[in-house]
């Protein structure tokens, strides 16, 4: 096996274990938002509360965080750095 499929196989891995915390509304809001070329960015997990999806657009401008109802905050009361 050379180093892409690897990496290929790592990718996956990550990306099954970013959305293994996101409930079906959010799930369904993320395959939407991809047909849009936003991408999972990051799950944030806070000790003793509901993880936090980070998404960003194909830019890598603009931020925002799936809600637990599947919507978009462009403004969720935390600092996100790029």
């Amino acid at each position: 096996m050379f180093g892409r499929e690897r990496r290929r196989q790592s990718e996956n891995a990550d990306a099954a274990a970013l959305r293994a915390g996101l409930n079906p509304q959010q799930l369904a809001a993320l395959q939407t938002l991809e047909h849009f070329q936003w991408t999972l960015s990051f799950v944030r997990r806070p000790m003793f509360d509901a993880p936090v999806p980070v998404v960003v657009d194909r830019t890598g401008k603009r931020y925002a965080v799936l809600e637990a109802d599947g919507s978009l905050n462009e403004n969720p009361g935390f600092k996100i750095r790029s």
